[in-house]
Order: structure tokens, then C-alpha cells, then sequence
């Protein structure tokens, strides 16, 4: 009963905020916010439109397989958000955009920016909806099905309740509403990591000296380039994830360009890039500490690394007061991943494919269509219920967003057009291409490409675009 109160309230707190924030009802406080966020709010409330329910459940699982290693690649994210911020925050503001990817259409031509818009449709309708799947499924097990609520219903009424916060103010409603969720989210962590110290009776002086002694506490592979975790590849990865699933993502740009102006953006980069790197580390040594945890009490280790977290915070093994907070965080994570996303999915389908920036009931009548489109997913995901789907579906995600890197890559870096008709056919073809190479690669060399596979994706794009060059 008190982790239902504990919602209601959360909820309850959400609605509140968004009639606050959202007064007015036409396109530009819903699509841009008029140009008005205050940085600071704007950085602190990306970090939980970035970081979904299926992170925080998923990184600190990460030590047992690969330790603290994860940290390379959170260095690599740093110089991603400095190019962002550098590179792509002046280009967008200068054209003054409302979806990032008009200025596809200015460099390249229509076709070009309808197939930018329609991967990153694709890939973000599929991706936050099996993020949101998390969510719907853990408050179903842990709250409604006790009381007789099927899974569908669940799903109804978590989709209509996001529907009815965002519909009305848009983009300037979840700046302010993702500060609500971020705190939630970061104090449900904390609570957590202070928890696991105190059941292994660690104070703060002892907590470095600790992890050291852990044999889980290696950040850095310099010595073992095959490793898919060696430093210069996870450092490059890492760099190249955050320029395609942030700079080039509307959902994620979408509120960096609400900022009054272009130094207020690049400070909320540069501040939200950097607080990843102690964020993650929060996250992998609170991993850490569980694992200790779990061999201080004979508990044997989970199969896999998603289930050592809810191992503890979801089974009231650490109290009652975690198994509220953790659902509360991981509540409060996918939904600020779940309703900006709806939110760019609306405002890309109106700008890019039906160039009707200015129509509210278009706008309207959209936003209302992505959400059963996501209902739909998340409900197909729950009838097949097997995890062999879902993993194809991030791998697909990752297919999508190399045409994407090669699109402004070319866009940014050549002077040429191109033969504009011929653009989407070079976007389809560049993932099957690389699919085709990665299987290669692991029948002929035994080499199984990671994140690796974006930047090949991005390459074939790219070249595949000089080939149809003016």
C-alpha cells in the first residue's frame, strides 16, 4: 500500500506541474518551449531523459562481467557532448531549427530529410517503447496484478496518464517535469548505495580502500586490443554513440534547443556531459557493492548482470523504504525517457512529414497517434514475451542510426549535393551492407563487432553518398 501511495503522489505531483508550466496551448511552447529554459534546468533534467529505467536497473550489474570498465566509454561520452556542443548546438541555432533535421533538406534536399526523420521515427518508437515495456511490466508485478489489473490495462492507463501531462504543453512541460524526475530517480539511488554500505557495516573512509580490494575495480584495458572493452575502442565508441543518440537524435536535442540562446545550450551540454562520469560511477560502484553484499550473505550471483540490482532493491532484502524507492526511481527514469520521446516522435511527424509546424489540431491529433502506436508496441512486446525480441529490436536501433551518422557527416564535412532521390535507397542499403560484414567478420576472423558496427554503418553512408555527389 505505501509504494501505491508513493505513486499517487508522484503522479499526483506531475499532473500539478505540467498545468503550472503549461498555460498556453499552441505549437511553439509544445515544439520549442518559446526559446525560453533556463540552462541549469535544461542539464539537470536531461541526465533522467537520458538515463532510463533499464539503465539505472542495468549498469550496476555491469561489474560482474567487465568490472568498472564501462568508464572508458563515459570518458568517450564527454567528447561527444563537447562536439555537440561546439560543432552541431552553433549550426542548429544559427538556422534557428525547430527538428534537427531540416537542416538535411537545406544541404542535401526533401528526400534526404524525410529519410533522416523517418529512421530516427523508427528507431525511437521501437526503443522507447521496449524501455517503457520495463516499466509497465515491474508496476504490474509488483502493484497491479495483485489487485486483478491485467497487463493491457496496466499499459492503458501508464500511456494515457503520460498522453494527458504532455499533450497540452509539450516540450515546455517536460523541462520542468523532468527536474521532478530526476531528483526522484537520484534519490532513490542514493538511498539505495547508502543502504548497501550499512548492511556491510562500511563506513566512508573505508568505502575506497574497499572497492580497491574488491577485484572488481579495473576502469582501464590498455594491453589487450582484441578485448571489446579496450580503452581506444570503447573511448571512440563511446564518442561516436553520444554524437549519433544525442546530437543527432531529436528526441534528445530537442530540449537543448529551448535555451534562450546558444551559449546558454553549450553550457547545458558541457554541464550534462560531465556529470555522466560520476553518475555511472554512482551506479557501478553501487553494482559493486551488491556483489560484495551478495557474498557476505551466501547468496549466489544472478545468471545475469540486469537482475543483481532488483536482486536486492525490488525483494526487500535492503528494507521496504528501497523496494518503494527503487520502483519510484526507475519509475521516474522511464517516464522522463518515455514522454520526451513521445514528444519528438510528435513534433518530427508534424515538422518533417507533414511540414505543418503551425497546426494545432495536427499537432493534437499526432501526439494522440504515437501514443497508441507506442501502447501497441509495448503490448506486442508483452504477447510475445521473450527477450530474443527485444534484443533484436536495440540491435535494429543500432542498424538505424548509422545512416543517420553518415547523413551529416557528408552534410557537414564536403561542400558537394547530391542526387537527392537516390538518398534513401543509399540508407537502406549501408545497414544490410554492414550486416552482411559483421557476419563475415565472425565466420572468417572470429570477430564480433560492438558499437563498432555504428561507425561502419555511418562509413558506408558516406561513401554511398559521394557516389550519387553533384
Amino acid at each position: 500500500m505505501g509504494m501505491a501511495v508513493a505513486l499517487l503522489f508522484y503522479a499526483l505531483a506531475l499532473v500539478l506541474l505540467s498545468r503550472m508550466t503549461a498555460p498556453k496551448q499552441d505549437n511553439t511552447a509544445f515544439f520549442r518551449a518559446g526559446r525560453r529554459s533556463p540552462w541549469m534546468m535544461v542539464a539537470y533534467g536531461m541526465i533522467g531523459a537520458s538515463v532510463s529505467g533499464v539503465s539505472v536497473v542495468s549498469v550496476p550489474g555491469m561489474v560482474m562481467t567487465q568490472q568498472m570498465t564501462y568508464l572508458q566509454m563515459c570518458l568517450g561520452f564527454i567528447l561527444g557532448y563537447l562536439v555537440i556542443a561546439f560543432v552541431l548546438l552553433p549550426l542548429y541555432y544559427r538556422l534557428n531549427l525547430t527538428t534537427i533535421y531540416a537542416y538535411l533538406e537545406l544541404r542535401l534536399g526533401r528526400r534526404s530529410r524525410l529519410t533522416g526523420a523517418s529512421f530516427f521515427l523508427l528507431s525511437k518508437m521501437t526503443g522507447a517503447a521496449v524501455k517503457f515495456y520495463v516499466v509497465c511490466f515491474l508496476l504490474h508485478e509488483l502493484i497491479l496484478e495483485q489487485w486483478g489489473c491485467p497487463f493491457a490495462l496496466t499499459a492503458v492507463m501508464l500511456i494515457t496518464f503520460i498522453y494527458l501531462y504532455t499533450q497540452r504543453g509539450g516540450i515546455k512541460t517536460l523541462v520542468w517535469t523532468d527536474v521532478l524526475q530526476t531528483t526522484c530517480m537520484l534519490l532513490a539511488i542514493i538511498v539505495i548505495f547508502v543502504q548497501a554500505m550499512h548492511a556491510l557495516h562500511l563506513s566512508w573512509e573505508q568505502l575506497i580502500p574497499c572497492i580497491e580490494q574488491s577485484g572488481m575495480s579495473r576502469i582501464f584495458i590498455t594491453d589487450d586490443v582484441s578485448s571489446p572493452h579496450y580503452f581506444w575502442k570503447q573511448l571512440l565508441s563511446g564518442m561516436f554513440v553520444v554524437i549519433v543518440m544525442t546530437g543527432l537524435d531529436q528526441d534528445m536535442m530537442q530540449k537543448n534547443l529551448t535555451c534562450k540562446n546558444l551559449r546558454a545550450a553549450q553550457k547545458d551540454m558541457c554541464v550534462y556531459g560531465l556529470a555522466f562520469v560520476p553518475f555511472n560511477l554512482l551506479l557501478l560502484t553501487l553494482g559493486l557493492l551488491l556483489v560484495m553484499l551478495a557474498q557476505q550473505q551466501g547468496l549466489p550471483l544472478p545468471g545475469k548482470g540486469d537482475e543483481l540490482l532488483p536482486m536486492f532493491a525490488a525483494t526487500g532484502r535492503l528494507g521496504y523504504m528501497v523496494v518503494v524507492l527503487f520502483t519510484l526511481g526507475v519509475v521516474a527514469a522511464s517516464f522522463s525517457s518515455a514522454d520526451s520521446a513521445l514528444t519528438a516522435l510528435t513534433t518530427s511527424c508534424c515538422v518533417d512529414i507533414y511540414r505543418r509546424e503551425n497546426d494545432v489540431t495536427l499537432r493534437r491529433r499526432v501526439h494522440l497517434l504515437c501514443c497508441l502506436f507506442f501502447l501497441g508496441f509495448i503490448l506486442l512486446f508483452r504477447a510475445v514475451d521473450t527477450s530474443s525480441v527485444i534484443d533484436a529490436v536495440y540491435v535494429l536501433c543500432g542498424y538505424t542510426y548509422g545512416p543517420l551518422l553518415g547523413l551529416f557527416a557528408f552534410s557537414l564535412f564536403t561542400p558537394w549535393g547530391v542526387t537527392d532521390r537516390y538518398v534513401p535507397a543509399v540508407a537502406i542499403v549501408s545497414p544490410i551492407l554492414s550486416f552482411g560484414i559483421d557476419k563475415v567478420a565472425i565466420l572468417f576472423a572470429d570477430y564480433h563487432m560492438g558499437y563498432e558496427l555504428l561507425i561502419l554503418n555511418g562509413t558506408l553512408t558516406f561513401f554511398g553518398l559521394l557516389l550519387l555527389k553533384k
